[in-house]
């Protein structure tokens, strides 16, 4: 593959290991064990019985389950070469994963969470037993009043849309309580915002109003003041937006929806570069949530175990899901008994170790660190910016001038000049051992890609990403064939990206692929 030279430094070569690996029931040996289970001892079995037969019958599987039967030396090579397929913010400059904040993980907070007093808690236990893992809880609750101005959080949500979810069921039971659930039955949101603002709310049974933006990228306040209503139940917004556009007007936004007798709920997953400068309380805000999956350093573990961290103003507390820890003289106890409480969201009460990362990402910063974490975020965002509307090709829509902790830029020009789409570009940065991210469907920034830097990369590596841009846009004029047919050197070619829209062909379980398969070929379906 061609190199091309930029100054004192040549874009970063990579080829990433690939295993014709199978998946894990494709290794099944009936027979084989990892780990011979001892039989119980006799004087055990008179003591307790065989444990079975106290089940409930109706709990008790009907047959075992079918788990693959596999040796430990493969189990140990077979997640070992799939490690080896994976990038991630461990190994590469991870920028390109825009709206996600990918950021460093102090691994002394990783040490902390793999003690055995907290992998080993229960949901269930007693509370007396857990008077440690709730004070933390009640602390971190502290801390984000602190950050946002609201008055009280719930740590239950397990995501971000999650809370969004839990924030819509909370403006549905307002208005509810208010005698006007019915007559409120319109949600507005924003084109820029994450879609699962507009799809929560679908869930709970709005109707959505979805504002586009004027010339600049904002979202158009006129607009907005002919969109509400008495029909209006909530405004939800994401600011900045996913293009990292910021709305200084914002607590216009929501004065206005606000005199029409809504209730206004803040997406805050993109709050890395406001840590300290701005918050939803000021903003006008009745609610937000916080990932800590992302803003406050605990990993995003593939999508799950997360936290989406759930504040309300005190108007709202008595909606919020249970259960909420609170203190009683020098005890921390559990409160899930509240009458107006939308009720769980999910089974327990939250991610214990997900609570700790983040607890001690705040405590060792302190106010002054977490500033300077929003404040190094906008640094990076904005020189990433200045740089890359120097490629030939490149540009950013909308709003001229600084943007906040991320931007969707665009390929629109490259591409008409080239034919290079920004899919390939994507697939072409695998060959660097780097990944961006494109934009939520649909496009409305034509060619898009999504970049966010946060505060854990240097100017160095700022640099890195930015040549292997430069490169393939040089690429792109000059062979664009090597763009066109990437990745070159990854572990998966191409996707056949068409099938994503075709739930028929889903396979999420081994089981729904060999029905499928059976089915496919004319089998009958078997168990």
């Amino acid at each position: 593959m061609q190199q091309i030279v930029r100054k004192d430094r040549t874009v970063r070569q990579f080829h990433q290991a690939k295993w014709d690996e199978p998946v894990i029931f494709e290794l099944h040996r009936e027979g084989e064990r990892g780990v011979l289970v001892p039989e119980a001892e006799q004087e055990l079995v008179e003591a307790v019985g065989d444990v079975v037969s106290s089940i409930p019958a109706s709990m008790q599987r009907a047959k075992a389950p079918q788990l693959p039967e596999i040796g430990q030396a493969k189990v140990l090579r077979h997640y070992l070469r799939l490690s080896q397929e994976t990038l991630g913010s461990d190994l590469n400059v991870e920028i390109g994963q825009g709206t996600c904040t990918m950021k460093y993980i102090p691994r002394v907070n990783e040490l902390l969470v793999r003690n055995p007093q907290l992998t080993e808690l229960h949901p269930l236990q007693d509370v007396r037993t857990v008077q440690g893992m709730l004070e933390i809880t009640y602390r971190l609750d502290e801390a984000m009043r602190e950050i946002s101005g609201m008055d009280a959080f719930s740590f239950q949500p397990g995501s971000g849309t999650q809370a969004l979810f839990a924030m819509a069921s909370i403006v549905r039971a307002y208005h509810e309580a208010n005698g006007e659930g019915e007559q409120r039955d319109e949600i507005i949101t924003t084109i820029f915002s994450h879609p699962s603002q507009a799809a929560t709310a679908a869930v709970k049974g709005y109707k959505i109003i979805t504002l586009h933006p004027d010339e600049d990228g904002f979202p158009d306040i006129e607009k907005l003041k002919q969109a509400v209503s008495n029909r209006t139940a909530g405004f939800v917004v994401a600011n900045p937006e996913d293009t990292g556009i910021f709305n200084s007007r914002i607590k216009e936004f929501t004065d206005i929806v606000h005199a029409a007798g809504g209730i206004c709920y803040y997406d805050q997953a993109n709050a890395n570069g406001l840590l300290g400068i701005a918050r939803a309380k000021e903003a006008g805000f009745d609610m937000c949530f916080f990932n800590l999956h992302k803003t406050f350093a605990a990993p995003h573990m593939c999508g799950g175990p997360a936290a989406g961290a759930l504040g309300v103003t005190e108007q709202l507390q008595p909606f919020l899901p249970g259960p909420i820890v609170e203190r009683v003289g020098d005890q921390f106890v559990l409160r899930s008994n509240q009458e107006l409480s939308i009720g769980k969201v999910r089974s327990f009460h939250g991610v214990a170790q997900t609570i700790v990362r983040a607890y001690a990402w705040i405590r060792s910063l302190g106010a002054r660190g977490l500033r300077d974490v929003a404040e190094i975020a906008v640094l990076n965002n904005n020189y990433l910016y200045h740089k890359i509307l120097q490629i030939s090709g490149a540009s950013a829509p909308y709003v001229k001038g600084g943007r906040l902790e991320q931007v969707r830029y665009s390929w629109e020009q490259l591409t008409r000049e080239t034919g290079v789409t920004t899919e390939d570009i994507q697939r072409r940065m695998c060959d660097f051992g780097l990944h961006y991210w494109t934009s939520h469907h649909p496009y409305i920034v034509p060619q898009p890609f999504t970049l966010e830097p946060t505060e854990s990369y240097s100017k160095d590596d700022l640099d890195e990403y930015i040549q292997a841009l430069a490169h393939i846009a040089e690429e792109a004029r000059s062979v664009p064939e090597i763009v066109k047919s990437a990745p070159h050197h990854s572990t998966v070619h191409r996707n056949i990206e068409e099938s994503l829209d075709e739930p028929a062909e889903w396979c999420i379980t081994w089981r729904a692929y060999l029905k499928k398969t059976r089915q496919a070929n004319g089998l009958p379906d078997k168990e």
